[in-house]
């Protein structure tokens, strides 16, 4: 876990600016005093500055007076953040009494402030819906060129310290795409291998995991892995990759050597990207609760800029750990 302190103090060597949509969500607050006392982000609070104040006070977060509060009702820039909504949504039908209301929506908000530069980074998830927080990310800020899908990525600290980068492995996709296309499971191991590089700074080695290890079984799902993975080096020739493999032979030396052999990935992967999010968000729920690993994120992967999204059940060490991973996304982008 000394990882996490390395992002944080990455995060606060060059402090980022995040917006928080949901500022007047108590474990947010709570997260947000934390924030800015240790000075890892610049914040911004989206809710009525009445509101906030108030809730600051009683909780005793005297550093919440640090923060930029956005009250949607008042704030003067409101006309241009509904003008910019218009302009990007026009084509779509979008009227320009929708975008005036649309725009006071704090998720909308957050993502038009980062379209128009005055912020650098979000997130919210506190209070909202995996699928409310990415709707306006998807229609404001867009995905990254030449990444045509949205994932997301965990950063399992395990305690198995012979696995992975002394125990530290990527899970991706275990939150957004049910059933990702070869193409897009192929996005998703490029945008993995970056996330791993940004947050670790170690090289990343992605195995494309399935039930089969090069050819021990043929079915339609491997295929569509073994397609991936040659999709996947097309995008990023000097990716480190290999797949089809099983977990075990993307973890464990000896099995990799066995079931692989001559892969540089076999035995050594440090990402592990799952064929469909069943077996992702079942993978990684079951490492965390059975081995006493620690996952951090999701992470959100392949937007043009930083948006992350939390568990309604958050803790407010998880929403400071986010705020720091998000910063350190800005920073990469």
């Amino acid at each position: 876990m000394m990882l996490i302190n390395q992002i944080i103090e990455r995060a606060r060597a060059n402090p980022q600016r995040i917006v928080l949509p949901e500022g007047t969500e108590l474990r947010t607050l709570r997260a947000a005093n934390q924030i800015i006392k240790e000075g890892i982000a610049k914040l911004i609070l989206i809710g009525n500055k009445n509101t906030i104040n108030e809730l600051a006070q009683q909780e005793s977060l005297s550093y919440i007076n640090n923060a930029e509060i956005v009250d949607p009702e008042t704030d003067a820039r409101m006309s241009d953040y509904s003008q910019l909504l218009y302009e990007i949504r026009k084509s779509k039908g979008l009227t320009v009494e929708e975008a005036e209301k649309f725009a006071k929506n704090p998720l909308y908000l957050a993502c038009l402030m980062i379209k128009n530069g005055d912020a650098d980074g979000e997130l919210a998830g506190a209070q909202n819906t995996t699928g409310d927080v990415l709707r306006p990310a998807f229609q404001i800020v867009k995905t990254r060129p030449g990444i045509s899908v949205v994932s997301g990525a965990f950063l399992m600290f395990t305690p198995t310290t012979q696995y992975g980068s002394n125990g530290l492995i990527v899970f991706a996709d275990c939150a957004v795409n049910p059933n990702p296309s070869s193409k897009e499971l192929a996005e998703i191991a490029v945008s993995s291998a970056e996330t791993i590089k940004a947050m670790a700074g170690v090289e990343p080695k992605v195995a494309m995991l399935s039930f089969s290890s090069k050819g021990s079984a043929k079915h339609e799902l491997v295929d569509k892995v073994v397609e991936a993975t040659k999709i996947a080096q097309t995008i990023n020739p000097d990716l480190q990759i290999d797949g089809e493999l099983q977990a075990d032979a993307a973890l464990v030396p000896e099995v990799g050597k066995s079931k692989a052999p001559g892969s540089n990935i076999a035995g050594n992967a440090n990402v592990l990207v799952f064929p469909d999010l069943q077996s992702g968000n079942i993978g990684y729920k079951l490492v965390e609760r059975i081995s006493g690993s620690k996952a951090i994120g999701p992470i959100l992967q392949g937007m043009a800029a930083p948006i992350n999204d939390l568990s309604r059940g958050c803790s407010v060490e998880d929403i400071v750990n986010m705020v720091a991973i998000t910063a350190n996304q800005a920073m990469n982008k």
